[in-house]
């Protein structure tokens, strides 16, 4: 059954309470080069991204986050370790949330002062645990990062922020394997109620994280656990933002863009389908409207497919049949198949709009 959490507000993001599950992402630039910084969240929420956050190291950037917080249309997050004063600077240029852990920054009066300006702008605290950077006297104690571990690290953190009458919270608890990772949140999702924002953390390059994070972030989505949700990739964040959305579609939890059905070929396939799918899937990878696209190779599964599909090919004998709708639009040559198709999909779009 799906966990039943606390509705909290990162800008004008609703975040769990039954709210949609959104897409965020971290930046990748200097936080200082301001310019670049934009740049980056501004192609990151054309692909979709809802949230974005930025690392904070010094005050420099703390100071640089007022005038992106500015020029930006999504809320930020700043992200903050050890200093205090990083997270009261940030919070005086404006931004919508900080990512942080209590037990991290110092006293217990540094906590008060972060708190008190948080709860004066209505700012919520993300709680990141991380597995590899948990407490040492929990490393002791359990031995290495395990769920168990990883759980009651983020319960110590709530308990200070819960001690100061503070519950604009959120959590994450993010290990680089997938199993550790959906145990500890499965554990923690039936002891809080607070929202949880999930990933897989140092989930590798594009092509293997994205089969982790799929995988890790797929399997709690499916169990109702998660709120809001971050692929971490090493590679452009836009590609986060993108296995992120293609996620949530295949568990038809959110509408964004095209959805794509294509086959993976065989003996029977007589068309080049490879490089007519991939360039059909780059080429209306940017579309807004929900339209499902089939590609398909052969005779069998092909024509069925591609007549269930909004707009679909089915392919011949170096040639392919165009569907729209269902109905049979022409036969279209194999040179001409990617163009008919994109063609008639951003068609479809203009007139759904």
């Amino acid at each position: 059954m799906p966990s039943v959490t606390r509705r909290i507000h990162v800008g004008n993001v609703a975040v769990g309470g039954g709210a949609p599950v959104s897409v965020q992402s971290m930046c990748s630039t200097d936080t200082r080069d301001v310019a670049a910084t934009v740049d980056q969240i501004r192609r990151l929420a054309e692909a979709g991204c809802e949230i974005v956050r930025c690392a904070v190291p010094d005050a420099e950037a703390a100071a640089a986050l007022r005038e992106i917080r500015n020029r930006i249309a999504i809320p930020l997050i700043a992200d903050i370790h050890f200093d205090h004063r990083l997270a009261l600077a940030s919070l005086e240029s404006g931004v919508d949330g900080l990512r942080l852990n209590p037990g991290n920054i110092g006293a217990k009066w540094k906590v008060e002062e972060v708190v008190r300006a948080c709860a004066e702008r209505n700012v919520p605290i993300r709680i990141g645990v991380n597995g590899g950077s948990l407490e040492k006297e929990l490393l002791a104690r359990f031995g290495h990062p395990t769920p168990e571990a990883m759980v009651e690290s983020a319960l110590g953190h709530i308990r200070l922020l819960e001690d100061l009458g503070y519950r604009e919270i959120k959590v994450s608890l993010k290990a680089s394997d997938v199993r550790r990772t959906v145990e500890a949140y499965r554990l923690l999702s039936r002891t809080v109620d607070y929202p949880l924002h999930i990933g897989i953390t140092e989930a590798g390059t594009t092509w293997s994280g994205t089969i982790k994070s799929a995988v890790g972030i797929g399997t709690l989505l499916y169990d109702g656990i998660g709120d809001t949700l971050r692929v971490s990739l090493t590679g452009d964040p836009v590609e986060e933002v993108r296995v992120g959305w293609e996620i949530l579609k295949s568990l038809e939890l959110r509408e964004h863009g095209p959805v794509f059905v294509s086959c993976p070929t065989c003996g029977r396939c007589r068309i080049d389908l490879i490089s007519v799918a991939e360039e059909v899937e780059a080429r209306l990878r940017d579309l807004p409207q929900k339209i499902t696209v089939a590609v398909m190779g052969c005779v069998v599964n092909g024509p069925g497919e591609a007549r269930e599909a909004d707009v679909g090919i089915a392919g011949g004998e170096g040639e392919g049949i165009l569907f729209r709708k269902g109905e049979f639009v022409r036969k279209v040559p194999q040179e001409e198949l990617a163009d008919a198709l994109v063609e008639e999909a951003w068609k479809l779009a203009q007139e759904t709009d």
